[in-house]
C-alpha cells in the first residue's frame, strides 16, 4: 500500500497542472464594434498604445508590453482588448494577481468575452480561489459550450473540490471538444481512480498515453494498476515506460523499487531507490524523500 498512499499524495500536485489558454493576444480590429469607435474618433488613443504593446510582444519586450497596455487602458477603461492584453502580458511576466484583476475588467468591459472569462478562471485556480474559478469557467462554458480548455479546467475545479462524478463529465466534455489533448483523459483517470473504477481509470490513462506515448504520469498510474492488481511485470513495464517519457519523473523510479522489493531484486531497488530519492530532494520534496529512503533502508536489510 505503499505505492497507493504515493500515489494519492500525488494526485494533490498534479491537479495543479492548469490547462492555461495560449497567449492568444488580440488587435482592437479583433473586437466587436471597434471599427466604428474608430470612426467615431472614439479611444484612439488607446487603440494606438494597444497596437504599440502588440509590436512590444513581438518584440520579446515583455515590460514595455505591460507599460503599453496599462496605458490604453488607462486612457479607455472600457477597452476590453486592453485589459485582456494587459492580463496576458501579466501572466507572461508571473504576475497572476494582476492578470487577475486584468482580465476581470475585461469581463467587466465586454460581458461576452469568451477568452477573457476562461483566463480569469484559470488563473483564480492558480490562486486557489475555486468557487470563484468555476463560476467564471461556467460562464465561459455557456457563451462557448465547446471551448475544451474551459471544461477541463472546470474539471480540476471540481477533482480539487472532490466532486468526482462532476468532475469526471467535465473531463469527458473536455476529451470530446479537444480530443488530441492528453491531459482531459489523464485527469479523468484519476478521478475514476478516487472512486475505485480501476478498468476506467486503466482506460483513460490508456487514452492519455495514445495521444501523447511519452506521458509519464499516465504510465506511472497505469503502473500503480499493474502493482494493486498483482501484475508485477507489468507494473515495472509502466514504470520504465514513465522513466523513459521524463527521465527526472521521480515517482517511476520509487514504482520501480517497490516492484524490485516485491521480486526480491534488492540490488536493483536500491540502484532505483536511490535515485528516486535524490530526485525527490532537488525537487524540495523531502516527504517522499523520506519515504524513498526508508524503503531504501529496507532493501538494505530485507
Amino acid at each position: 500500500m505503499q505505492l497507493q498512499r504515493n500515489i494519492r499524495s500525488g494526485i494533490v500536485g498534479v491537479t495543479l497542472g492548469i490547462w492555461m489558454i495560449p497567449l492568444l493576444w488580440m488587435s482592437w480590429e479583433g473586437m466587436p464594434g471597434m471599427r466604428a469607435a474608430v470612426a467615431q474618433g472614439n479611444s484612439q488613443a488607446a487603440l494606438d498604445w494597444v497596437n504599440r504593446g502588440l509590436g512590444s510582444i513581438q518584440a520579446g519586450q515583455v515590460s514595455e508590453a505591460i507599460a503599453a497596455f496599462r496605458q490604453a487602458a488607462q486612457l479607455d477603461p472600457t477597452l476590453a482588448v486592453a485589459h485582456y492584453n494587459l492580463g496576458l502580458a501579466l501572466r507572461q511576466s508571473g504576475e497572476l494577481q494582476g492578470a487577475a484583476d486584468s482580465f476581470y475588467q475585461a469581463t467587466q468591459a465586454d460581458p461576452s468575452f469568451t477568452l477573457a472569462f476562461a483566463n480569469l478562471g484559470a488563473a483564480l485556480i492558480e490562486g486557489n480561489n475555486l468557487d470563484r474559478a468555476r463560476d467564471y469557467l461556467q460562464r465561459a462554458i455557456a457563451l462557448d459550450p465547446q471551448m475544451g480548455l474551459a471544461h477541463y479546467n472546470l474539471g480540476l475545479v471540481l477533482e480539487q473540490q472532490q466532486l468526482w462524478d462532476a468532475a469526471a463529465a467535465s473531463f469527458q466534455q473536455a476529451m470530446q471538444y479537444s480530443p488530441t489533448t492528453p491531459e482531459p483523459p489523464y485527469h479523468l483517470g484519476l478521478v475514476y481512480l478516487e472512486q475505485g473504477k480501476l478498468e476506467a481509470a486503466k482506460s483513460a490513462f490508456n487514452r492519455a498515453v495514445g495521444i501523447t506515448p511519452t506521458h509519464a504520469p499516465a504510465h506511472y498510474h497505469l503502473g500503480f494498476i499493474a502493482y494493486n492488481q498483482g501484475d508485477l511485470n507489468g507494473a515495472l513495464d509502466s514504470f520504465r515506460r514513465a522513466a523513459e517519457g521524463n527521465a527526472n519523473y521521480a515517482n517511476a523510479y520509487y514504482g520501480a523499487g517497490l516492484v524490485f522489493m516485491r521480486q526480491g531484486n534488492f540490488t536493483e531497488a536500491q540502484r532505483v531507490l536511490e535515485y528516486a530519492r535524490d530526485l525527490y530532494t532537488l525537487e524540495g520534496n523531502a516527504e517522499r524523500a523520506m519515504n524513498a529512503e526508508r524503503l531504501l533502508e529496507r532493501s538494505r536489510n530485507p
